[in-house]
């Protein structure tokens, strides 16, 4: 499971692709996660979560 910002989110993507070799899945953030979760690549507030079904969601 990868936390990502609307700009890392095409990083992430190819990244879970890449390490599992399926389709992620693509959710956004909650707000009540949203306000202290970090981007995984940078400072900025996270936005998504791209994970897949054998990463916990």
């Amino acid at each position: 499971m990868i936390f990502c910002c609307k700009e890392h989110v095409e990083l992430a993507l190819d990244i879970m692709v890449d390490e599992h070799e399926l389709a992620p899945i693509l959710e956004e953030v909650k707000r009540e996660i949203e306000l202290s979760t970090p981007c995984e690549y940078c400072s900025n507030p996270a936005a998504y979560i791209v994970a897949n079904k054998n990463s916990g969601t």
